[in-house]
């Protein structure tokens, strides 16, 4: 009896800490895709419960986030306008996406595709493309920001971040 108490004991605390680690994950339940958006319009997302499709990073501000929604009605969600990007130029339905992009000068979601876009934004992946209703000089469109996302003409490029910022 004394040679079962320690190996029980063990059993015991595994299964505390299994349940513990399945209820934690019941709560957290991240949303990457959500389906059923046949109206093709921004999802309110709930901040730190949503997580970014390209990077998994968890999306906690709208400010630079970004939605893709299919033809047929699913969502994909971005915590940064060059993730969206990335994972744009694998998608098959390119041409039917409807892009949502949370703009920084009226902060609301707006088309991503007629949005204009900042080369030298604070981004949370540093990318720097930031999404505005208004175009201001020295702003991009939606086909600029891809071509430059997708060369890898980012801030996060040391070369382009000196050009751009002088740093």
């Amino acid at each position: 009896m004394k040679k079962l108490i320690p190996i029980l004991s063990v059993f015991v605390v595994i299964a505390i800490i299994i349940t513990i680690f399945l209820s934690m994950s019941e709560q957290k339940k991240m949303v990457v895709i959500h389906s059923g958006n046949h109206e093709k319009k921004p999802i309110d997302i709930t901040l730190n419960h949503f997580q970014d499709t390209e990077c998994g990073m968890t999306i906690t501000t709208k400010e630079n986030s970004a939605q893709a929604v299919s033809p047929d009605g699913k969502t994909w969600f971005f915590d940064d306008v060059g993730c969206m990007a990335l994972w744009f130029k694998d998608i098959d339905f390119k041409d039917e996406a409807t892009i949502w992009v949370y703009s920084h000068d009226t902060n609301k979601y707006i088309d991503g595709r007629t949005a204009w876009y900042s080369r030298v934004s604070k981004t949370p992946m540093s990318y720097g493309f930031g999404a505005y209703e208004k175009k201001k000089d020295g702003f991009i469109d939606f086909n600029q920001m891809l071509l430059y996302m997708l060369r890898g003409e980012n801030l996060t490029d040391p070369y382009v971040k000196q050009k751009l910022l002088g740093k």
